[in-house]
């Protein structure tokens, strides 16, 4: 009777879908698999040349960027599922963008491989009923086998280590991370690249973030020598003495090495193919020259944030920023150099200059690139998609990544979360950070309707909910 009714219901899930992407269901119908061969195709198609496959094929031809697959996928209630897709990243590590009901989309990172693997690709909320998930080619050239669907489970409760990993962390230091542990779980803060900006969406929401993130930038020596002067440590101090949260990133730009021609100018100095700049040479050993510009470049960034730290603010700091990427020189020769200096940066600022006012904030996604537990506060993800989602594929990244036990950011977004998907998703993000121009002001990427409703949120915390916080946790 059993074995009827359950062939019963599969089959009443078919007929609801029709032949699209029907669903194999198994025990309890708990996990669901809808093979892509029977999706709908746009500029795809099916094919068996790569062996592994379950079903009849897989879907391959990702090579233009409207090139997708779209799963029809029921559900009797509206309720969160677990997303894995089964994918065969053949030639070499690529990226899907995935759609859920034509609204908000994320990424999914497909490491290279020769075989079909499953790669957990976050979490859905899908509608009572019929419910659509694009994955559109982004990067392109995979092979998609399949999804499937599984009802997630409640979050469990976080387990943050209670302490900064700095032991000689200062009071200020030790006072923000207590405040960011009060409200992990349980609100989100607003947040937003350059003071400027910051202001900006004061004018335009009646509310001002609590957190503003700039730029040590135009502190690095290579820029100085060409006539920069940083405003940065102004700012982060004035949003400071207002009762504000103050992030700071650096984009270090090269030692030397810098290629200053039209196609790479000299300000663009951070950037891989901006500069011959060797990472993994320079840390090679402590005499050669390219060394000691590295030293001499932490200790100019020192004298910034020794400013800060007078002034009695706290920082987040996000050195290092998005190294798995390579996009930047400082992960351009792979991990291991690129962790040697998150380490050699860590004790030189800590043990050798006595900045106790860091928070630590490691911004990459990768197992292999974590530097460790020892020198990491918060783990962050800077994630680029369009629709205002909860970006829950890399929140739950990093929670594996960290195991419960770190705080997690999205340090640099390019829309803001909707308050409502972040609670419905389980996402906790501690703070958000939009990027400036071309990102906050533009349409596409956040509307002012979506800003006010999300800086109305009782969920997201602005500058005026903040005042105190040193002392309130």
């Amino acid at each position: 009777m059993v074995g009827t009714l359950k062939s019963l219901l599969c089959g009443a899930v078919a007929l609801a879908i029709g032949a699209h992407a029907a669903p194999s269901c198994s025990a309890g119908n708990t996990a669901r698999t809808f093979e892509a061969e029977n999706a709908i195709l746009s500029g795809t198609t099916v094919d068996t040349a790569q062996s592994g496959y379950t079903g009849t094929g897989y879907v391959t031809g990702f090579d233009q960027a409207t090139d997708k697959v779209t799963f029809t996928v029921p559900s009797t209630t509206t309720r969160l599922y677990d997303l894995t897709i089964r994918v065969a990243a053949i030639y070499g590590d690529k990226r899907t963008t995935l759609i859920l009901n034509n609204g908000a989309s994320s990424e999914v990172f497909f490491a290279a491989g020769t075989t079909f693997v499953d790669v957990a690709a976050g979490q859905v909320l899908l509608n009572q009923g019929s419910n659509t998930i694009d994955l559109v080619n982004n990067w392109g050239w995979y092979l998609i086998d399949s999804i499937t669907v599984k009802p997630s489970s409640p979050r469990p409760a976080h387990q943050i280590n209670a302490s900064p990993v700095n032991a000689a962390a200062n009071s200020d230091a030790k006072a923000l991370y207590k405040y960011l542990r009060s409200i992990y779980g349980k609100k989100i803060l607003s947040g937003q690249q350059d003071l400027s900006w910051a202001n900006w969406i004061a004018q335009q929401t009646g509310k001002t973030p609590a957190l503003v993130s700039v730029d040590l930038m135009d502190y690095s020596p290579s820029r100085v020598e060409r006539g920069t002067v940083g405003t940065s440590v102004e700012e982060a101090i004035t949003h400071a003495n207002r009762g504000g949260i103050v992030s700071v990133l650096w984009h270090w730009n090269a030692p030397t090495g810098l290629y200053d021609t039209d196609a790479h100018k000299w300000w663009s100095g951070f950037y891989t193919d901006a500069t011959d700049f060797n990472v993994a040479t320079a840390l090679a050993d402590t005499t050669n020259a390219n060394y000691t510009l590295l030293i001499r470049d932490i200790d100019a960034i020192a004298v910034q944030l020794k400013r800060l730290q007078t002034a009695g603010v706290p920082v987040l700091f996000r050195p290092l920023h998005e190294a798995e990427g390579k996009w930047f020189w400082w992960g351009a020769q792979g991990a291991e150099p690129c962790k040697k200096l998150w380490g050699i940066l860590y004790d030189r600022l800590t043990n050798y200059h006595g900045i106790n006012n860091l928070l630590w904030v490691w911004n990459s996604l990768a197992a292999d690139w974590y530097p460790g537990d020892a020198t990491v506060d918060i783990l962050a993800a800077d994630v680029y998609a369009q629709g205002n989602g909860p970006m829950s594929t890399q929140y739950n990244q990093l929670i594996d990544l960290g195991k419960d036990k770190k705080l997690i950011a999205a340090s640099e977004v390019g829309a803001a979360p909707l308050p409502d998907q972040l609670q419905a998703y389980e996402a906790h993000w501690l703070w958000f950070a939009v990027w400036g121009d071309t990102f906050i002001n533009n349409e596409s990427w956040n509307s002012l309707a979506n800003l006010k409703t999300i800086y109305g949120s009782d969920y997201v915390l602005t500058l005026d909910e903040i005042q105190g916080w040193k002392t309130a946790a």
